[in-house]
């Protein structure tokens, strides 16, 4: 079966990462634009050492490419409100579009949460770096006990952090609360990321915090080890870094102020503790934040590629 051509908008980071992914590890997909705006970026230089066809005028010259017409998915690594504008250009054509910004125009997906749900959609989101390493354990939890709040904490080497995420913090925060209650099926949900300037730089690491009534311990951690599993088929970088702990509360515990409409009965902080380890393809193996968002993207983009080649 030929190859699905998909276009890759922003030459940045993720971007390149994303198109190094797509050339080494995809078996469906091919890259036949990698637009930017900036003809002298490392990776639209990068891009056209490699032979992939290199657009230079944005989206814009990405609709006057030769071979638009054979582009069937579009993934945007720019930025939030670029992506607006991306959107608006592409929405009369019949290209699916993976988002790997924050600005949540379609439904947010998590590849092993809600993805096949989602297939039909015109243009889908990928959440957050921090949504795509802990939302998948958040819904893992509750899929096994009534979870009234989940609380993440990305923790991040300020080296992955670059323009986009700093531009795009509240987006961040904003976006991946949001996603932790609509995709994990939460009550309430929220997020911290934390930009760690330690030298030598650190890998990502998460901390998943749920508060969830009486509950089957043993069930829970078995939920969790089976998604931890799922993720580590498309990011070999993820890992728990320890066993699923659990605490009860208490009418002293601070958390008991947290949902304090909750009924009374025997409640629980469960805590996850991950990192993720970049694959090194073109980023440093520090940055996992990086390296899940296009592990994640290249999984759905491979899943629309299908369903498009399957009608």
């Amino acid at each position: 079966m030929s190859k699905v051509k998909v276009a890759i908008i922003g030459s940045g980071n993720i971007g390149t990462d994303l198109m190094i992914k797509i050339l080494r590890l995809s078996e469906t997909l091919e890259v036949g634009a990698f637009v930017g705006i900036d003809p002298k970026s490392d990776g639209l230089a990068r891009a056209a050492r490699l032979g992939v066809p290199v657009v230079t005028t944005g989206v814009r010259g990405l609709l006057d490419h030769p071979d638009f017409g054979d582009i069937r998915v579009a993934f945007d690594a720019t930025s939030a409100a670029a992506h607006l504008a991306n959107d608006a250009a592409l929405r009369d054509t019949d290209i699916k579009i993976v988002d790997l910004t924050p600005a949540a125009v379609g439904p947010y997906v998590v590849p092993p949460v809600n993805l096949d749900e989602h297939l039909g959609q015109r243009n889908v989101n990928m959440v957050t770096c921090g949504g795509q390493a802990t939302i998948p354990i958040v819904a893992a939890i509750a899929s096994v006990a009534t979870t009234r709040y989940a609380e993440i904490v990305a923790s991040i080497s300020s080296r992955s952090a670059g323009p986009g995420t700093r531009a795009n913090i509240d987006e961040f925060t904003e976006t991946t609360s949001r996603a932790i209650e609509q995709v994990a099926g939460v009550r309430r949900g929220k997020a911290i990321i934390v930009l760690n300037p330690a030298e030598p730089p650190l890998i990502m690491r998460d901390t998943v915090f749920c508060i969830v009534d009486d509950c089957d311990r043993d069930a829970v951690t078995s939920a969790v080890l089976a998604m931890e599993e799922k993720v580590k088929a498309y990011v070999p970088g993820y890992r728990l870094k320890q066993d699923v702990q659990f605490r009860r509360i208490t009418a002293r515990s601070p958390e008991s102020d947290l949902i304090p409409e909750a009924p009374r009965g025997e409640r629980w902080v469960v805590s996850v503790f991950l990192e993720v380890e970049g694959a090194g393809h073109y980023l440093p193996p520090y940055a996992g934040n990086l390296d899940i968002m296009t592990s994640a993207a290249r999984q759905v983009g491979e899943r629309l590629g299908a369903a498009v080649a399957a009608r």
